[in-house]
């Protein structure tokens, strides 16, 4: 009971906190009470005192996948659970233990100087490790989920620490069990899965064609060095100018829509996906509706790619959200298309 307490109390508590941050969009806004948590320790404890007085909470890690309002009421929980380690392997694979609140784009310099290949297509996306699984962050034909064997968690209903496995976590496109029980899981470590067997991946039309017909093959540290090449020519960095990357899902459509749309739009933007499906860019239909480049207020769209809205200075998350809804009306007169949000909206 006294370990409990004293790693309560070791949960660092800032009333009335600024978050700009602590978002990459960098809206303006107030935490009335905001925890640090640096060890899964600190959770039952914490969790348990909130419920008796009742406030509302969330869990906020980098903050580059979110919209945040003015103020936020009740606990924000600053996840900064640090460490990573090699924490088993056989003659086919590396597992890697791996703290909620590390950088994701450092973890995975780190894995590639382990000589870990596999993540180098998801380079430079901004965030932490334990939002990773939840969104199931993807890039360039690789999903994070394909390399996870377990999270570990705080089940805030069951009270209870517990571990999913990859199937259990049931990654999807953007999606998760994690995802699909927001207020349920708070993630405190990641544990990966390294196949000692690995081959570029080269699919996207960016990487493919900068290492078209290159021999020998390229390494990892070569895909991971292009992509951040890559993504740095097309996305603003948020230090720079506030963004929260990819703000649009890219929407799926049947075979028979797809044929439609081909009959009206044979420029159209596309892939094949699960059997009798297509994925639509959505950064193409929002350009072909004119809207890269274009302001509302203190918001916009990127003027090298369409799929990012933008913070001029001074938005905040009703700016933000206005635009979305132009943008997403203006698709679907254009496409029928339903495009959806991706940043989770506090």
């Amino acid at each position: 009971m006294n370990s409990a307490k004293n790693a309560l109390n070791q949960a660092k508590l800032t009333p009335n906190m600024g978050l700009k941050h602590r978002n990459t969009f960098g809206l303006d806004a107030i935490a009335e009470l905001a925890y640090e948590i640096t060890s899964a320790e600190q959770l039952p404890c914490l969790l348990k005192e909130l419920r008796s007085q009742n406030p509302v909470w969330r869990v906020l890690g980098g903050g580059s996948n979110v919209i945040l309002p003015n103020q936020l009421p009740g606990a924000t929980l600053l996840m900064n659970i640090p460490g990573q380690e090699v924490c088993k392997s056989d003659e086919q694979n590396t597992w890697v233990s791996v703290g909620a609140g590390v950088n994701w784009h450092e973890f995975v310099a780190w894995t590639l100087e382990q000589n870990l290949p596999g993540l180098e297509n998801l380079a430079l996306i901004p965030g932490t490790v334990g939002a990773a699984p939840i969104q199931n962050i993807g890039a360039y034909g690789v999903e994070v989920g394909e390399y996870i064997d377990s999270v570990e968690a705080f089940d805030s209903v069951e009270q209870a620490f517990v571990t999913l496995s990859q199937a259990a976590s049931q990654f999807a496109y953007r999606d998760s069990h994690f995802k699909r029980n927001p207020q349920r899981y708070i993630v405190t470590k990641v544990i990966f899965k390294f196949p000692k067997t690995w081959k570029p991946r080269l699919q996207y039309a960016d990487l493919a064609k900068q290492f078209n017909h290159s021999n020998p093959l390229p390494s990892a540290k070569d895909i991971f060095s292009a992509v951040c090449q890559i993504r740095s020519q097309k996305l603003p960095d948020p230090n720079v100018i506030g963004n929260a990357g990819s703000f649009f899902q890219n929407p799926v459509v049947s075979n028979e829509q797809h044929e439609e749309l081909l009959k009206q739009f044979p420029n159209l933007v596309s892939y094949p996906d699960s059997p009798g499906m297509h994925k639509l860019a959505a950064g193409w239909l929002i350009d072909q509706c004119g809207f890269k480049g274009q302001r509302l207020g203190p918001v916009g769209v990127y003027e090298k790619q369409a799929l990012v809205l933008v913070n001029h200075g001074g938005a905040n998350s009703t700016d933000i959200l206005n635009l979305a809804k132009v943008i997403q009306e203006k698709v679907m007169k254009t496409f029928q298309v339903q495009l959806e949000i991706e940043p989770n909206i506090f």
